[in-house]
This record gives C-alpha cells, sequence and structure tokens, in this order.
C-alpha cells in the first residue's frame, strides 16, 4: 500500500514537473509582440479585442511608433514577431535582409490622409491652400524621414506648390500620433494627420478636417509581415490571418482605412 502511494506520489511530482516545464514555453508561444506603424493606435485596439475574444489564450503585445524606426529596430534584432508598417516598402526590405518572412507579407489596408485643426477660426474651404493663411504660424506634418504619413504630407504639399516655401512654419512629428498631439495641444494651428486618427471615437468631436484628394500623393499601401523572431509563432500567424478577415475588414473599413483593390476579406 505504502509503496503504491510512493509510487502515485513520484508520478503526480514527475507530472507536475512536466507541465512547469511545458508552461512557460506554451505561454512565449501565444503572445504576440505587435510593432505597428502609429496611425493604428485606436483602430488596433477595436482590433485588439476582436482578436483575443476568439483567442482568449493568446495576449497582443502591441508597440506603436514610426515605421522607419521599427524597420531599423527590427533590422537590429528587436524581438517582434509582426510588423504592421504604413507603407509596403518597410516590409519588403526587411523580407530581402532576411529578417521576415517573404510568404506572409500583406498589404492590408490603404491609408489616407487629411488636413487637421482645432482652431474655428481657419476656413478648410480651399483644403491645402488654407494654409497660405497669415495666421497659421505652425504647421505639423510626421518627419518624412521615417514616417510614410509625412512623406504622402510633403508629396501633397508639392502637388500645390506649398513644399519650400511653408518650411520655416513646419513643425516635425517623430510619428503620425505625434503629429496629431501637436494640433491638438495647440503647438500647431494645423496639421496634416492620418484620417484613421481623426475619425476615432475618440477624437471625432475635436477639431475639424477636409480630406487630402488622393491624387495628390503615392498611395500609402500598408503592409505586415511576420519577422524572423516570430515565424515560429503560431499566435502570430494566427493575427496575421485574422487581419485579413470580414471581421477585421469592418474595423479597418470604421476607421476610414480603405481595402486593396485586388483584396476580398477572408470570410
Amino acid at each position: 500500500m505504502n509503496s503504491s502511494m510512493s509510487i502515485g506520489r513520484a508520478l503526480l511530482v514527475a507530472a507536475l514537473g512536466l507541465f512547469g516545464c511545458w508552461t512557460p514555453r506554451g505561454m512565449a508561444a501565444e503572445t504576440v509582440r505587435l510593432a505597428a506603424a502609429s496611425d493604428l493606435v485606436f483602430c488596433l485596439e477595436e482590433l485588439t479585442r476582436e482578436f483575443t475574444h476568439g483567442h482568449p489564450e493568446m495576449e497582443i503585445k502591441t508597440s506603436t511608433g514610426s515605421s522607419g524606426n521599427f524597420f531599423a529596430q527590427i533590422k537590429n534584432g528587436a524581438p517582434f514577431d509582426v510588423f504592421l508598417s504604413a507603407d509596403m516598402s518597410y516590409p519588403r526590405e526587411l523580407v530581402k535582409a532576411g529578417m521576415a518572412e517573404e510568404s506572409t507579407l500583406l498589404e492590408y489596408a490603404i491609408g489616407r490622409i487629411v488636413l487637421w485643426t482645432t482652431r474655428t477660426n481657419l476656413s478648410l474651404t480651399n483644403g491645402l491652400l488654407c494654409l497660405k493663411d497669415a495666421s497659421v504660424k505652425r504647421v505639423a506634418i510626421a518627419n518624412p524621414d521615417h514616417a510614410p504619413y509625412g512623406r504622402a504630407a510633403r508629396a501633397a504639399l508639392q502637388h500645390v506648390g506649398l513644399w519650400e516655401s511653408i518650411q520655416p512654419r513646419l513643425v516635425l512629428g517623430e510619428n503620425i500620433s505625434q503629429t496629431l498631439q501637436f494640433v491638438q495641444t495647440g503647438n500647431a494651428d494645423a496639421g496634416i494627420v492620418a484620417l484613421s486618427l481623426v475619425m476615432s471615437p475618440k477624437m471625432a468631436k475635436t477639431g475639424r478636417y477636409v480630406e487630402v484628394p488622393a491624387e495628390m500623393y503615392p498611395p500609402l499601401q500598408q503592409g505586415a509581415v511576420l519577422t524572423r523572431q516570430g515565424r515560429d509563432n503560431a499566435a502570430a500567424r494566427a493575427y496575421l490571418k485574422f487581419l485579413q478577415t470580414a471581421k477585421a475588414r469592418e474595423i479597418f473599413d470604421r476607421h476610414g482605412f480603405q481595402l486593396p483593390k485586388h483584396k476580398e476579406p477572408v470570410r
């Protein structure tokens, strides 16, 4: 009897020991470390809620910032599993560098830009040309050196012939979210920001905007990819698959993102 009890206890201890060894690895595999362009900051809150509702065993850890900065960090080995860029060029460059899995490269949305202000006395009737108004002392855009939305803003200003003259009045945000904050806090009179940010329920009652015509700037084709760090992470693959579903598409639509013309959501 004592012998049987001893064997039982030994088996129990062994089982608990195996479980203890397995759990940390299992939990790590269920975590998705996400590097995302800051135009997604509000949209991601909804996407994450929807994804984890269907996958309660999985956790999303999100960092938002400029696509160019994340590109550099991932190239230098930053431990992100999925990269959501505000353009396609950075994910493609990661693939070329062997830092991302080519088969997972995905164009998930088309971004749009708007001219946004919190000033009630600034007319937006003429779109970007209103920036000629002498009362507009500071204009915020994201830094074109590493932010795709900044490059789109520069292209639009060049299109209307304002890029050179507006240089002394520019305030550059590290990313498009910081650019929005410059206008929101009054550190800029107006800014060229992401439609997805001003359409958010958190910002919908703040300020006024007019959309910048799409023909004024190259398409903001936004790309996602699984990094080399995340290629063995089943949760990360599940998240990328989720971004292609009809439910995710509904969320993207609510935040002002367009569906790439050649894409259809997965039913």
